[in-house]
């Protein structure tokens, strides 16, 4: 089964890091996000990737294509033309395919772009931006189950601070230190049927716009409720939680 990640936005939000790279390979304890978020699925059984990549895509493409050598132990026998021998191969056994769908490309657009390469098969798809630690394998399952066109994941947001409750006249009737989280939000991890791909026509179609809208009101749409660990990194503090988090034996998505 594929994995689409998108990873081809501009990531203006975390502008401090990105810059001179493309946010996924912004490095949480040495290793880019992406990295960390394939791992995530390469430890549910999910090895065959599609990198939708657009700003400073180049950077990706030049990642993997020297990831095989960088985690082996090699001789490289100059007396014998140059021949090189492979003593110890650390590489994960995944087939990763970079595509290039654009750097103004909308989300739902670069989706479309990779139609090509997933067939006419179920696939999951993710942002390239977030980790969680979701059991990828039981998302999977339910979707598979339910025998609907979308399944994506929802989750309930940190609520980090305190609320108030003010009436009409400006008295705060209540504070409250940690409140309750209520509502939820898209959490990315989505497991999808081929023919949502029908639903965007082109570039410019944002995934979370009409397209999931419309599957929602034909009822195609169902919620698999998160209710662990989830974080994405959009800006320099969320980055940062997530290295302390790496760094203090305290990341919950790293299964593996």
């Amino acid at each position: 089964m594929k994995v689409v990640i998108l990873a081809g936005g501009y990531g203006t939000r975390l502008s401090e890091e990105t810059q001179l790279i493309p946010k996924p390979m912004v490095e949480i304890g040495g290793k880019p996000l992406l990295w960390h978020i394939m791992k995530q699925y390469y430890h549910y059984g999910f090895d065959d990737f599609i990198i939708c990549v657009g700003y400073k895509g180049d950077y990706i493409k030049e990642y993997f294509s020297r990831y095989y050598l960088r985690n082996c132990d090699i001789t490289f026998d100059f007396s014998n033309n140059g021949a090189m021998t492979i003593h110890q191969n650390a590489t994960e056994k995944w087939k990763v395919t970079v595509v290039d769908t654009g750097e103004a490309t909308q989300t739902g657009g670069r989706v479309k772009r990779v139609a090509s390469y997933l067939g006419n098969n179920p696939f999951m798809l993710t942002y390239g931006d977030g980790v969680s630690d979701i059991d990828l394998a039981a998302i999977n399952h339910f979707h598979n189950t339910h025998g609907k066109m979308l399944t994506i994941t929802a989750i309930r947001p940190n609520d980090k601070f305190g609320i108030m409750s003010v009436d009409k006249n400006s008295f705060i009737t209540a504070f409250i230190e940690k409140p309750e989280r209520t509502g939820y939000i898209n959490g990315g991890f989505m497991v999808i049927n081929p023919e949502f791909l029908d639903l965007i026509e082109g570039d410019s179609v944002v995934l979370e716009k009409y397209p999931l809208e419309e599957v929602a009101r034909r009822g195609e749409l169902v919620a698999f409720k998160h209710e662990g660990y989830w974080q994405c990194m959009d800006t320099m503090k969320e980055k940062q939680e997530l290295e302390d988090r790496v760094i203090t034996n305290n990341a919950p998505w790293i299964k593996w």
